[in-house]
């Protein structure tokens, strides 16, 4: 009988075409990957699960199975549960809806009387549901403040640090470090948002040493790679030294999108530093390694496409002062991607500026004016800020149009 008496190299659950079954719940897809790497026939592959050989055939052809199915499978294979990422997605299968609620209702449930308290690790379940919370959280920060936001993170990466410090014997305590390494990433994105820079780099490195302890390449890589976003307007010196250590951090074997993602973020880095020879280098890599990007391995690396690129792009020529390739790039990124309100009212602010380079101050003000009533509406500190940014880049005239804004941005700050 076939059975997995040597559990699979980690390495394994990180190769692409095996994350993105984990990361889409396609059991099937998992199945065939499992049975490639350790070389069995399908029959073998059933005596592993502990099915007939046809009912793994139909599996393997698209079948939808229970939530315990999902687990039964999965134990017996040693998949790392946690790497399911739970909580359905816009599109997602059934298969991963009832996982969801399966996690959720678990979460919730009440020990029955009479109850003798006990102290007991993690379990797949714990980080699972952990997980979950942060994917959850991370999708109201498109439609909710951050400053509402961030008392629930804060608290949910508290829970997951109790959690960690719970279960020191726990063969579980590289995905408890994980899950506080996504959690304190976010945390600091929000902080970021609020313009607390002090606590955005806290919740930073935080972030960064829980996921360097859990010895996932990947999520050191992508965290100190957002430290050196949120550090590249301030100082793009020390934003590309930190990129130095997010690439040695995700290694030779970083996924194409990774290595696409860096490279537009060194290549904003040195525009912000005004080298545009060094940010032509940068976009071209970045070029390159989007033609080869697949579906991503983790949700905290993001789909990476052209249009993507192109959006960095226009954000270098507008610190390169190129107007019209910005204008350019800008129109090819937004007509093929939709980011979220916050997001769009940041590339507004730049279209303004470009706007302002061409000596067209009304558009440019009235395009400002939009971007910072988004501020406004969402509480974003990082938003306003950067409103204000704009406005004190200008010294021309106080034309009707600037007044208008000066109006507005005093109403931002006092009411």
């Amino acid at each position: 009988m076939a059975s997995p008496e040597h559990p699979l190299p980690a390495s394994f659950w990180d190769q692409p075409a095996v994350a993105e079954a984990l990361a889409t719940c396609n059991i099937g897809k998992l199945l065939t990957e499992v049975q490639a790497m350790r070389r069995w026939s399908q029959q073998q592959l059933a005596e592993a699960v502990g099915y007939s050989q046809t009912w793994v055939s139909r599996v393997q052809r698209g079948r939808a199975l229970t939530v315990d199915q999902v687990r039964d499978i999965c134990r017996r294979l040693g998949v790392p549960l946690h790497r399911l990422r739970l909580g359905p997605r816009e599109g997602e299968d059934t298969n991963r809806r009832e996982l969801g609620k399966a996690t959720a209702a678990a979460a919730l449930a009440v020990f029955p009387a009479p109850y003798k308290p006990r102290r007991v690790n993690a379990d797949d379940t714990t980080t699972s549901t952990l997980t979950a919370v942060t994917g959850l959280q991370r999708r109201l920060d498109a439609t909710t403040p951050a400053r509402d936001l961030a008392p629930g993170v804060i608290a949910h990466l508290g829970v997951a640090r109790a959690e960690l410090a719970r279960s020191a014997t726990s063969p579980l305590r590289g995905q408890l470090l994980s899950v506080i390494a996504e959690a304190a990433g976010f945390a600091a994105w929000l902080h970021a948002d609020m313009a607390d820079a002090g606590s955005a780099r806290t919740y930073y490195r935080v972030g960064i040493d829980a996921a360097r302890r859990s010895g996932h390449g990947l999520l050191t890589g992508y965290l100190v790679g957002s430290l050196a976003q949120f550090e590249a307007d301030g100082d793009p010196r020390l934003a590309l030294l930190l990129l130095g250590r997010a690439r040695a951090a995700m290694g030779d074997q970083a996924p194409a999108s990774a290595r696409a993602w860096l490279a537009c973020l060194t290549a904003l880095a040195h525009a912000t530093a005004h080298d545009g020879r060094a940010c032509r280098l940068a976009l071209a890599e970045a070029e390159r390694a989007v033609s080869r990007t697949s579906t991503p391995p983790w949700p905290f690396i993001f789909p990476f496409t052209e249009a993507k690129v192109a959006g960095f792009r226009a954000l270098c020529a507008v610190r390169l002062g190129q107007p019209a390739t910005a204008l350019a790039a800008f129109a090819e990124s937004l007509n093929a991607i939709q980011p979220a309100e916050k997001q769009r009212a940041i590339l507004v602010l730049e279209i303004a500026a470009i706007r302002r380079m061409e000596g067209e101050l009304d558009e440019a003000f009235s395009l400002a004016g939009t971007a910072l009533s988004t501020g406004v509406l969402y509480d974003s500190e990082r938003v306003i800020q950067a409103a204000q940014r704009f406005r004190s880049s200008y010294s021309g005239p106080v034309l009707p149009s600037v007044a208008a804004f000066d109006e507005r941005l005093l109403a931002a700050r006092i009411g």
